[in-house]
């Protein structure tokens, strides 16, 4: 089912026809709080977003994010595994400022799940938990 009354920036035929390689399709409860949380907090950048749907990006890497709503037919749904959001999932931003993150979602209120320190494979790292429970990872090389 859609929400969104917006044109799309493109068919959706021809956006599926379009994926390569591996992709990454999220799931939400709220696609705009999601969006804002990608974009505003972490920087990425926003390729389309409507309330049903939304493309985002980050150095050149692109994912899907799509609303419940949008999943009637999802084989998830009925399932006790429906409410499993990403769990023992991590996804990981790369060459971002750790301790910049950390700070706003700090102040934003988002859960810090390990704050901003150096690691011992060369990165300084922070941990993050958007609204629905997905970690992100962000960081940048030591030394940089």
């Amino acid at each position: 089912m859609k929400k969104s009354d917006k044109t799309p920036w493109m068919d959706a035929a021809e956006y599926g026809r379009n994926l390569k390689g591996f992709g990454v399709n999220l799931l939400y409860a709220d696609v705009e709080r999601a969006v804002a949380f990608q974009s505003g907090l972490l920087g990425c950048e926003v390729v389309y977003a409507d309330v049903d749907f939304a493309v985002m990006r980050h150095e050149g890497v692109e994912w899907m994010l799509h609303a419940d709503h949008t999943y009637r037919d999802n084989v998830l749904a009925g399932t006790a595994e429906a409410d499993a959001r990403g769990q023992g999932v991590e996804f990981r931003l790369h060459n971002v400022d750790p301790d910049a993150i950390e700070a706003k979602a700090r102040d934003a209120g988002y859960t810090v799940l390990a704050g901003a320190m150096d690691k011992p494979h060369g990165t300084r790292e922070a941990v993050i938990m958007d609204d629905e429970g997905y970690v992100w990872a962000v960081d940048a090389p030591l030394g940089t």
